[in-house]
C-alpha cells in the first residue's frame, strides 16, 4: 500500500501566523496533518472519504477538530496581538 508523505506536524515548529485567515489556514492543516499521521495508507484514506463526506455527524467532528485548532493558534498569536492594540 502506498503511505502518505511524512510532513511535519507543526510547519516550521511554530504555530505564528501573521493574523487570523493565515491561522485559520494553519488550523486545516493541522488537522490534515493529524488524519495522515493517524492513518498512513493512502487507499484506506481515499476509500473512507465516501463514508464520511456525506455524514453530517462526522463533517461536525472535523470541524470540531479545525476550532480545536484554531483556538490553540489563536492563542498562540495573543488573538492576533489582542486586535493589533486596537
Amino acid at each position: 500500500m502506498v503511505q502518505v508523505p511524512d510532513k511535519p506536524l507543526v510547519p516550521n515548529n511554530s504555530l505564528i501566523t501573521p493574523g487570523p485567515e493565515e491561522g485559520r489556514a494553519l488550523a486545516i492543516m493541522l488537522a490534515r496533518h493529524s488524519v495522515h499521521a493517524m492513518q498512513r495508507e493512502l487507499e484506506v484514506l481515499q476509500n473512507g472519504r465516501a463514508q464520511y463526506a456525506h455524514d453530517p455527524f462526522g463533517l461536525i467532528a472535523a470541524s470540531h477538530v479545525i476550532a480545536v485548532e484554531f483556538a490553540t493558534i489563536a492563542a498562540a498569536n495573543n488573538y492576533w496581538r489582542s486586535a493589533a492594540s486596537q
